[in-house]
This record gives C-alpha cells, sequence and structure tokens, in this order.
C-alpha cells in the first residue's frame, strides 16, 4: 500500500477491465494487500471507520446473542451507516468493498503490535466475517468457498439417503426432513475439531459429513488461522512502519484506542483496607475472581495462572504494591510457605506485577477476552473463566450454592452452552444485584467491580426501588416497545464518544 499526500488515487485498476474483479465476492480472507495509492486523508477516515465499527461488533455480541435478530439489525444499520459491504450487494459495490479491503490492512498495521491487540482484532474480524458470511444466499456462499479453496467434496444423494438415520442422530437441529433437503459436506477431522467436540456432526472414516447450515464453523477456523499467521507476519515487518513519521503516530493512536480503559492506573489506589476484601468478593468481584478468592482462603495458595490473574484484578481495584505484599504472605504462611520461602520467591513476582523488578513492565489486569482464550485451567488450578472453562455441572452447583434462583440459574447455563460466556457473566451481575438492562456490556473484571460499587452506593436504582413506581415503570416499558419497533438508532454512540479524541487529533494542523 502506498500513500500520497494529495486527495487523488491511482485509477489504473478501474479502467483495466471491470473493476469488480479486483472484488469479485463482497466477502473475503483479506489474502493480498491492496497496492493502489492512497491519501492520507483517505487512509485516516478508513481507519476510524472500521475501529467504530469493530468497536460496535465487540459491544454488539456481548451484549446480544449472536443469531438474535436484535444483534442482525443493528449490526446491518452499523454497517449501512459506515459504508462497509453487509450482504451480496449489487454490482456498483465496489467502493463498499475496496474500503472493506484497505481498512483492514490498515488496522491489521496498528493491531500486530501486542498479543493482547492481536487477540482483540482477531475476535472482532471473526464476528463480523460470521455475520457476513450468514446474511449471502447459499448460492453466493457456495462462490466463495470455491473462491478460498474451501471446495469440500459435497455427499451424494445416494451415500446421503444411506446415512439419512445417523446423520438425523448426529446433527442437532435437523429434522429427518431438513436432512434430506440439506446438503452435507465431506470435511476432514482437522477442519471440524470444534464441531466433533461439540458432538454437532456425524463421524465416519475420518471424515465429518458437516450441513451446510454449519459450514461457518469451518470458514472461520480457516479464516482464523490465516489471519493469526498473517498478524504475524505484519508484526515482524513493524520497523520498517515505524520508521515512517507520518504512520507510526496515527497507528499508535489507533491502537490505543481499541478497548477502553486497560485498569492500569487506578483513582482507588491505597483505598481499599485489606479486611475489606471477603466482603467485596461477595458483593463486587466477578464470578472467575470471587472463585480464586475462595480458592486462596480454602488452600492458602494459588498455581501461577492464579496468581496472576487474580492478583492483577486486586491491583486494578486499588490495592498497593505494601497491600498486596501482606495480603499473599499472611495467606500464604496459613498454608505450607514460611515467611522466609515466601520472601525469597513468591515476593519477587508480585513486584515484578507491579512494575518494581526485571523489566519494570508494569503489568495490567487480564480483560475477559484474555481470560477466556488464553491459558485455560488444568486440574489443582482455580483461575479462567468460570462460563468458559467449568463443567455446567459444576456451575450449576456453584450457582447454587451463591443464593442464584433456578430461573436465574438455566438461564445462565442456556447462555453457556450458546458459548455466551460475557452474556452469561452479566446475567450474573444482574442476578447477584437484582437489576435489569445494565445499560453497558461487560468485558473486564474490573468493570464488574467498577459498576458493582456504583450501583451498591447509589449510582444505580435497583430493581425493587422501581418497581415501586408502577406508572413510571408502565411509561418507561411503553417507550421501550416504542423504540424496538422504530428504525434502530446508532449502537455505536459509545464507540464515537471514546473515538472523539482520535478524530481530533487526525484533524490537528
Amino acid at each position: 500500500m502506498e500513500f500520497s499526500s494529495g486527495r487523488g488515487r491511482l485509477k489504473q485498476a478501474r479502467l483495466a477491465g471491470d473493476r469488480r474483479d479486483l472484488y469479485p465476492h463482497s466477502l473475503q480472507f483479506y489474502l493480498e494487500p491492496p497496492t493502489e495509492n492512497i491519501s492520507l486523508v483517505e487512509f485516516e477516515s478508513f481507519a476510524i471507520d472500521r475501529l467504530k465499527l469493530l468497536k460496535v461488533v465487540e459491544n454488539l455480541g456481548v451484549s446480544y446473542v449472536r443469531s438474535s435478530d436484535s444483534y442482525k439489525t443493528k449490526l446491518e444499520f452499523e454497517l449501512r451507516k459506515l459504508k462497509f459491504p453487509y450482504k451480496a450487494l449489487a454490482e456498483d459495490d465496489y467502493e463498499a468493498r475496496r474500503k472493506d479491503h484497505i481498512s483492514h490492512f490498515i488496522l491489521r498495521l496498528a493491531y500486530c503490535q501486542s498479543e493482547d491487540l492481536r487477540r482483540w482484532f482477531l475476535q472482532q474480524e471473526m464476528d463480523l466475517l460470521r455475520y457476513r458470511f450468514n446474511e449471502v444466499t447459499d448460492n453466493l456462499r457456495q462462490k466463495f468457498l470455491e473462491h478460498v479453496n474451501l471446495s469440500f467434496e459435497a455427499v451424494s444423494e445416494d451415500l446421503k439417503n444411506e446415512l439419512a438415520n445417523e446423520l438425523y442422530t448426529s446433527t442437532p437441529g435437523l429434522s429427518m426432513t431438513k436432512v434430506k433437503e440439506q446438503m452435507f459436506y465431506k470435511v476432514g477431522l482437522a477442519d471440524a475439531v470444534d464441531l466433533f467436540r461439540a458432538r454437532r456432526v456425524f463421524i465416519k472414516d475420518g471424515f465429518a459429513y458437516v450441513p451446510f447450515k454449519e459450514i461457518d464453523v469451518i470458514v472461520l477456523n480457516n479464516y482464523r488461522t490465516k489471519l493469526s499467521k498473517a498478524l504475524a507476519l505484519t508484526a515482524r515487518s513493524l520497523p520498517s512502519i515505524q520508521s515512517d513519521e507520518r504512520l507510526q503516530p496515527l497507528l499508535n493512536h489507533l491502537s490505543h484506542s481499541y478497548i477502553g480503559p486497560d485498569y492500569s492506573v487506578q483513582k482507588n489506589t491505597g483505598k481499599i483496607s485489606l479486611e475489606q476484601i471477603d466482603t467485596l468478593s461477595v458483593k463486587s468481584f466477578p464470578l472467575c475472581m470471587r472463585q480464586l478468592h475462595k480458592a486462596l482462603r480454602d488452600n492458602h495458595h494459588l498455581r501461577h495462572g492464579g496468581r496472576m490473574q487474580y492478583g492483577l484484578f486486586l491491583k486494578g481495584i486499588g490495592l498497593t504494591l505494601e497491600q498486596a505484599l501482606e495480603f499473599w504472605k499472611k495467606e500464604f504462611i496459613r498454608g505450607k510457605v514460611d515467611a522466609d520461602k515466601f520472601d525469597k520467591g513468591y515476593a519477587y513476582s508480585i513486584r515484578h506485577s507491579y512494575g518494581k523488578e526485571g523489566r519494570r513492565t508494569d503489568y495490567t489486569p487480564y480483560s475477559c477476552m484474555k481470560i477466556i482464550m488464553s491459558n485455560p485451567p488444568s486440574q489443582g488450578d482455580y483461575h479462567g473463566c468460570p462460563f468458559r472453562h467449568s463443567d455446567p455441572e459444576l456451575l450449576k452447583q456453584k450457582l447454587q450454592s451463591y443464593k442464584i434462583p433456578p430461573s436465574g440459574i438455566a438461564q445462565i447455563l442456556e447462555l453457556v452452552k450458546g458459548m455466551h460466556y460475557q452474556l452469561a457473566c452479566q446475567k450474573y451481575f444482574e442476578l447477584t444485584h437484582d437489576v435489569d438492562n445494565l445499560g453497558f456490556s461487560l468485558n473486564h473484571p474490573n468493570q464488574y467491580f467498577t459498576e458493582s460499587q456504583r450501583l451498591l452506593s447509589g449510582g444505580r436504582e435497583l430493581k425493587k426501588e422501581l418497581s415501586n413506581s408502577g406508572n413510571c415503570q408502565q411509561k418507561s416499558n411503553s417507550q421501550e416497545s416504542m423504540n424496538s419497533n422504530s428504525t434502530p438508532t446508532s449502537s455505536n454512540t459509545t464507540a464515537d464518544a471514546e473515538l472523539e479524541g482520535l478524530e481530533a487529533y487526525f484533524t490537528e494542523d
């Protein structure tokens, strides 16, 4: 990709035959980088629009079930508004496809710079592709699969009829009639491992018989692999990009605007006493941290993964280094660790996490995405996300012990079954705080704590208080009903606010 200081850009590609040849589909894997010249003004506007779009994708993903009508309606509205491809558009959507292509590669440059940035970018791009892929027609899906060399062998009608009973019993959600109507593909187990683990496909002779409605899982796995490798390769080329004084400041500002606060700087530092932690763990800790705190109190020890996840969370809610050392030492010496061993071993890692040892890196608390997607717990570990990593029956027992009502437990388990882990945590928040419709999307354990403290201190009204004013509630419900039936309003209001500073930076002289 080349950049020019003016508004003009190279039109050679458009003049050389039909410009639709450049982007034959509204979907793509972004395998080839753009080669045309673009102005810095266009570079900046494309980057900001795609970042807005990805932040909307993130917020909707933790506020709605991805297959729901509300999710689809709101995301289509944003795609239209920002002029990105959203379905198999008409032939004149070249500009939308071009913007989609170029903006992806711009953000790839900005978001290859660290593991957390790569993880965030990869997740949002996958969610965006999932939505787009499921919105196009069956015919266009098939053409896209062929375009990206994922044209699997279709199961013949004779073989499908022969295996009809096996396909029916092994493929949830399909009736015998649907089995006979649905097209199936023979896919190697390596490509269908997620479907195999979830017991959603029939397996025979080393092949998974995947219905066309599940082929998006195969597409997303393939896309994840390709984009992960591409981000790693892009990271290697960063030194040459960083030498460009025009681009590096812009890319840094983009990458620093991706997910809200990282809770590395706390206004509450030193304001929380060690005596408060037990009470706070019950009232305001998310389930992952409540689980770690209980394990620490019960066993007087946590393994490294648990110490990192919980220790950085405590740092984020305001524990000073001195408090952290005292907290961990008091608990560990109640177990099998004497004071001398703690001072020589464990104390170093605590000082290290506060940026006082080693490379002096001031570590930030883990986000929900990092906890869900990395370092799964093994036997004897207590870190991770309980909604993602716990056995459903054990999770049910834990929720029962915390006095969650049976109807609430059923709702949480249904969300977990659908792999909506952050929505399950959000439901847990609502049930433990007796509120409806949080009005925000949970994506960080420290955000959970902050919102809980705000609510408990009177920052939000409790559901019980609201129910006392029936007329107001009916009016509110009426208004919500009117809003739900009207044209969807922009769901990236938060994203717009967060990016105001970024846009101001770009428009500075």
